[in-house]
């Protein structure tokens, strides 16, 4: 172990008995620090079911668990409690949330589905005015708030509504046993707080408590960390997490959270990881300067072992189209050098969604493969979320918008004004929709036929939930599905639904993908959000009561040969040998609305997420900024951001004039020809001889 850790690492792999903060510097190794503290821990005699590593996605825990099984072996692995926190937040609530009068099948609503029970509970078919509503809520949520406190919390009209939504919202989800995403988070927190039985159980379940990224953790889940661990005196927890990347506080981040923990934990060790093992010097000095311009929590200085590497490029461009077109030009320069750099290698970061458009057009017509971050996911396409519908009403027969979307999806021949009838029967006698089709005093408010359709429906329904239970093993389980889809004629009604019948198949296939993956599920290859290992199987039913939370937080992972376009907060994480920073202009970046008040906070994390932006290169960066730039349907002057002059970049800044930089790729490219050519006659000459 000692050969792979520099001393800072090895400090905070073997702190064990006291609450420790490792304060882990961009690219300095974090998550091996991590997965060998686990391993120490395991060493110490802690059984592998009392160690937990909490992340913020499926992707770094399945990362944290791959790296797990490769140091500790798969079995000591699989025991491990490595999850994100909305995860670890089910489990918690389907083994305790009877003792807050929760069923144990609740139901989890996505984001539509909460949108739908907005809507319905605001009497409004605005969706744009349901989303505030739902931005509002779930901002209250993340600050620990309930409706009772968001009301004394309104600080205009506006709130104040939203507030009186957010009671009905609360009276709803608990008619429906169903939670949202926040609720993951604030209904075991809640539990924790008010059940001292259930806390000692939680308290003795881990006797230690790593977390990743800690600096993205919100009000709410600082406290959740603090009833899991308990007080000063017993607590035994790693934060690892960064005060320089701290950038979604308009999510609910905070980065009070890190100042709290020493005043919480006065025993609380500090340990810093400042050596870079993924950016050339050049690139961390840059790095260095910028956030040295921030309030400091603590201290910390970044350096490499890499050499200097190339200077930073400043790249001044006549407007976006141009920056664009020298984006394209770099990638060619780049890879005109050397066969090894492929497209993979490239990425172009910027502040808003927006931005990408030009790059998309260029990149296209230069006839270069491209991705763009944050893209649909696979679990967001219609078919997808049809199939979910149906899974989580097996689950919970109370959850009405899933009732909805199943009973609509094929459709059956029951309309909406059987549904509506349906829907003010159940509100008046305070059931739920699935419950109500049985109800005796039903058929005096419809008439025949349409009983007739709802009976056939909840009769297949409660079939097949008892054909889900009893089902196991990925080859059984994937003929139930099958023979479901049959059954609705799901097949049909996508070729019915769609003018193209190419699309239809498209859709077709993802259905197909989405059954092989329950499937394997049922198996037992898969038993936590993102590991990959040997387990117990899994009837169809427990497989489908995780699916919500295993969705929602999924993510694209591939690893095609396409260059990445890509916000900064969804660059967060990751890394490429050579990043562009497009759009680097005031009101960009930093971003400031029209009306919009720059302050000090939002400076400092405007700053910070510059910080991110520049770490993420390895061996190259080129920052590019606009003479000019478009502004709503405008064309204003730019000015340069702030943070290039705080980059400190005078000493070895490389300001290219954009025909030069096309007269270097000319004379580049018509090199790489000639010796390309000069190769095929020697080789032709040799096999001549």
């Amino acid at each position: 172990m000692s050969e792979t850790l520099n001393t800072a690492q090895l400090q905070a792999v073997h702190h064990l008995n006291s609450p420790c903060l490792v304060l882990a510097g961009a690219g300095s190794g974090k998550t091996r620090v991590i997965v060998h503290k686990m391993s120490r821990l395991l060493d110490s005699g802690l059984p592998p079911a009392r160690v937990a590593a909490i992340t913020f996605t499926n992707k770094a825990a399945k990362e944290m668990r791959e790296r797990a099984k490769a140091s500790v072996g798969s079995r000591a692995a699989g025991q491990l409690v490595i999850s994100t926190f909305h995860s670890l937040g089910v489990r918690l609530l389907r083994e305790d949330g009877e003792r807050m009068n929760l069923k144990t099948n609740f139901s989890i609503l996505d984001s539509d589905d909460v949108l739908g029970v907005l809507r319905d509970a605001g009497a409004t078919s605005d969706a744009a005015q349901a989303r505030r509503w739902q931005w509002q809520i779930s901002l209250w949520k993340n600050q620990g708030l309930h409706s009772e406190g968001a009301r004394a919390a309104a600080a205009n009209d506006d709130e104040r509504v939203a507030a009186q939504i957010f009671q009905r919202y609360e009276e709803r989800m608990a008619a429906f046993q169903a939670v949202d995403f926040d609720d993951l988070i604030g209904l075991p927190l809640k539990l924790l707080q008010t059940d001292e039985t259930t806390r000692d159980k939680w308290q003795r379940q881990f006797g230690h408590v790593l977390v990743d990224e800690y600096q993205d953790t919100n009000a709410v889940q600082y406290e959740l960390l603090k009833l899991l661990v308990g007080g000063p005196d017993r607590a035994r927890f790693t934060a690892v997490g960064d005060d320089d990347q701290s950038i979604y506080g308009w999510r609910g981040a905070t980065i009070e959270n890190l100042k709290r923990l020493p005043q919480d934990y006065p025993n609380l060790r500090v340990i810093p990881l400042e050596q870079n093992y993924r950016s050339t010097g050049n690139i961390l000095r840059a790095a260095n300067h910028v956030i040295a311009a921030n309030p400091k929590i603590f201290q910390k200085k970044l350096w490499s072992e890499y050499g200097d590497g190339e200077p930073v490029q400043l790249t001044e461009c006549d407007g976006e189209e141009h920056e664009a077109e020298r984006a394209v030009a770099r990638i060619q320069a780049l890879r005109a050098r050397g066969a090894q750099v492929a497209f993979k290698d490239f990425a172009i970061l910027y502040r808003a969604n927006h931005q990408a458009r030009v790059f998309e057009q260029k990149l296209r017509a230069a006839q270069i493969p491209y991705k763009v971050s944050g893209g649909q996911s696979f679990f967001d396409r219609a078919e997808i979320k049809d199939l979910c519908a149906w899974l989580r009403l097996l689950v919970n027969q109370d959850d009405d918008p899933a009732f909805l979307r199943a009973i609509a999806t094929p459709k059956r021949g029951i309309g909406t004004t059987t549904l509506t009838r349906l829907g003010e029967f159940a509100s008046k006698w305070k059931v739920s929709l699935f419950e109500a089709l049985f109800a005796e005093s039903l058929p005096g408010l419809l008439g025949a036929k349409a009983i007739d359709s709802l009976h056939e429906f909840g009769r297949y329904v409660n079939d097949l939930e008892h054909r889900a239970r009893t089902t196991t093993g990925s080859e059984d389980a994937k003929a139930l599905l099958l023979g479901w889809l049959k059954d609705i004629q799901y097949e049909q009604h996508l070729f019915d639904s769609e003018e193209s019948e190419k699309l239809a198949q498209s859709r077709w296939t993802n259905v197909l993908d989405f059954i092989d993956w329950m499937a394997r599920r049922c198996g037992g290859e898969i038993t936590q959000e993102g590991g990959t290992f040997e387990s117990e199987r899994q009837s169809v039913l427990q497989v489908a009561q995780t699916i919500s939370v295993i969705i929602s937080l999924a993510e694209r992972d591939d690893n095609q040969d396409a260059v990445t376009l890509s916000t900064l907060h969804a660059a967060k994480g990751l890394e490429w040998p050579h990043v562009v920073l497009a759009g680097i202009n005031e009101g960009l970046l930093p971003f400031k609305g029209p009306d919009e008040e720059m302050t000090a906070d939002r400076l400092e994390e405007e700053r910070r997420l510059m910080y991110v932006g520049i770490t993420r290169a390895r061996q190259t960066l080129s920052v590019s900024t606009l003479r000019r730039r478009k502004r709503g349907r405008e064309t204003v002057a730019g000015v340069p951001s702030r943070f290039i002059a705080e980059m400190k970049l005078n000493e070895g800044v490389v300001r290219e004039n954009p025909r030069d930089a096309l007269k270097r790729l000319r004379e580049e490219l018509a090199l790489k020809a000639q010796q390309s050519e000069t190769a095929a006659k020697a080789a032709a000459a040799a096999k001549a001889s």
